[in-house]
């Protein structure tokens, strides 16, 4: 087992991260006891499936304990961090293509999380940061919560995302109240409501200034 985390760091150092299996980054993570069997068994779920994996059932997999379930979950938590963080061309919200993109991450989540980017006067994403996880309602999602944050970091407008766990974009009733709360909340502090995305499966979202909701 040794032999098998050896050669999968060799690997990686050798060809770099971009261009390594995922069975490698896997018994990178595991460290000196991890199996090859076990890591080709996960590799075969791929990457999707295993982000959305909790300790627990990565623990249901032979040989792999606390500490190795935990290095692979915080793994994938990283990245969705640094998608959320790290200050890259696409942070500057020129369409809805541009806003749909960086809540991009939003596709894979199995439960709803209402995301808003806040943006400066040259519409470059200064902070964003989840405000709900649940089910979107007017009665929970409180405009005052979101416009506080942006009163705090000086926003001059704010794009809202969320995502809808069944893959289809398509705004409800709730979305259309939600959004048109948010519109009206932002003219009175003056923190602009640009657009609301709503993600769906991969390459699919739904704009409602587009649609003409905002």
């Amino acid at each position: 087992m040794t032999k098998h985390y050896t050669l999968a760091k060799e690997e990686m150092a050798f060809y770099g991260n971009d261009c390594t299996s995922l069975q490698n980054i896997l018994a990178v993570q595991l460290g000196p006891k991890a199996d090859p069997a076990v890591t080709g068994k996960l590799a075969a779920l791929g990457v999707k499936h295993l982000s959305t994996m909790s300790i627990e059932e990565l623990k249901e997999f032979p040989g792999i304990g606390e500490i190795g379930a935990a290095r692979i979950v915080s793994a994938f938590g990283l990245v969705t961090f640094a998608k959320k963080h790290c200050t890259k061309d696409f942070n500057i919200i020129r369409s809805p293509q541009d806003a749909a993109d960086l809540f991009s991450d939003l596709q894979n989540l199995d439960q709803e999380h209402l995301d808003v980017a806040y943006l400066n006067t040259k519409n470059q994403v200064i902070l964003r940061k989840n405000i709900f996880k649940g089910t979107l309602n007017g009665s929970i999602v409180h405009p005052r919560e979101i416009m506080r944050e942006g009163v705090r970091v000086s926003a001059a407008s704010i794009v809202v995302s969320h995502n809808h766990p069944s893959q289809d974009p398509g705004a409800s009733k709730e979305d259309i109240e939600v959004t048109k709360r948010l519109a009206e909340a932002g003219k009175i502090m003056g923190i602009e409501l640009l657009d609301h995305i709503i993600i769906g499966g991969p390459g699919r979202y739904v704009s409602l200034k587009e649609k003409g909701y905002i």
